[in-house]
């Protein structure tokens, strides 16, 4: 099956750097050695992971030892949330919102059914969360705030410079799931007082299969995963050497071209989400007009389903995703979408483009000029849409 011509699906997954592929090949077959062997060979691929975490650790700001590579996003934001769990118990009171991704959202229920306290912050129509309402809560050395950088389906983004300031000086503790955010925006660990923080190697051009959890000098987990000494005892297991090498090449590339991204992929973003704004009967956008990720539009089409919406551009060759979920034969509007209160009529129509920075101009035209078309069709013989 070929791949899509035109993708705009990003925040699903992308597509791997072709330099991030050089890079990883010589240790798929050449340098194959254990990086824990006290060999010369072996001692040459700890040089390289190591050079890796240098690289991730310059993209957000941190302290290379400050890097614990993993499996990918969902670990890590798992290894936060049971890691503090496990020091904490019973006493663990978990702080979090109703638009949160199913890494931190199932995780946070899960420990609640252990004995923590479970606290979800509602969101406004936009997706924005209130910092002021963080002056209200009960936040202790026994409290964990976990909170999305920027959310997957609209891509706005949480203060979460200003949240976990409030949440610090209080004495608790403070996690983001960055997994959409690195790459896209400036973060840097520095000036931020987060303590934790997930990122997930293919929402940057690096492989699936690979993540990092960021975990402050001096702040201390349980792991996850027991047994030998590997990323300073905190998760044990033999690295994944080209992926690790692979996910430093991706953050080089996105710290060097973030401008790009803050830039030509927002002006591209921009043009397509006005257009289709100006040119699609009843269309809306889903998210705060501003505070977002400079490569995300989430737009609804009023009394549209938004399975249909995909399919339809799937057989234009164009990739996107929806904010809605098939479930038993009904379409149900996403987590995210309720929580906003977004119309029923709108919501079950959401359809998120993401861009990248191989994202072309050309492709976006194509995007305008269909999109209408199949607006109108699917309007048409929509059972939503009352007729005379």
């Amino acid at each position: 099956m070929n791949a899509p011509v035109i993708y705009l699906d990003n925040n699903a997954t992308t597509m791997v750097a072709p330099e991030v592929i050089e890079a990883m090949l010589p240790f798929l077959k050449d340098r194959w050695g254990n990086p824990s062997s006290i060999h010369r060979f072996g001692g040459s691929v700890r040089r390289s992971i190591e050079h890796a975490r240098e690289r991730v650790a310059a993209l957000i700001g941190a302290l290379p030892e400050e890097v614990i590579f993993t499996s990918c996003g969902s670990e890590s934001d798992n290894m936060a949330l049971k890691g503090f769990f496990a020091i904490h118990g019973q006493q663990t009171r978990i702080i979090t919102s109703t638009v949160e991704h199913p890494a931190v959202r199932n995780t946070a229920r899960f420990l609640k059914e252990k004995g923590a306290s479970l606290f979800e912050l509602e969101v406004d129509g936009e997706g924005m969360l209130d910092a002021d309402q963080f002056d209200e809560l009960p936040i202790d050395e026994h409290t964990m705030v976990s909170l999305m950088w920027a959310n997957n389906e609209t891509g706005v983004l949480f203060p979460i410079e200003e949240i976990a300031e409030k949440v610090k000086n209080r004495g608790g503790t403070m996690h983001t799931d960055a997994v959409q955010a690195a790459g896209k925006i400036a973060i840097n660990m520095k000036t931020t007082p987060v303590d934790m923080l997930a990122i997930s190697g293919h929402k940057l051009h690096a492989p699936k299969g690979i993540g990092v959890l960021f975990l402050r000098k001096g702040f201390n987990i349980e792991p996850l995963i027991h047994g030998g000494h590997q990323e300073d005892g905190l998760r044990a297991g033999t690295e994944n050497v080209p992926y690790c090498v692979g996910l430093g090449v991706a953050c080089e590339l996105a710290f060097t071209g973030r401008g790009e991204e803050e830039g030509r992929v927002r002006q591209l973003r921009d043009k397509l989400e006005n257009a289709l704004l100006a040119s699609c009967g009843g269309a809306k956008l889903n998210g705060h007009k501003e505070w977002r990720l400079p490569n995300t539009a989430n737009v609804s089409f009023e009394n549209i389903e938004g399975e249909a919406i995909l399919l339809h551009l799937d057989e234009n060759g164009i990739a996107a995703s929806s904010g809605s979920a098939c479930t038993t034969g009904s379409l149900e509007p996403s987590h995210v979408m309720r929580a906003m209160g977004i119309p029923y009529t709108f919501a079950h129509s959401s359809t998120r483009f993401s861009l990248s920075r191989y994202t072309t101009e050309p492709e976006i035209d194509k995007v305008i000029e269909v999109m209408p078309g199949i607006v109108e069709t699917l309007r048409s013989i929509s059972p939503f849409v009352e007729r005379g």
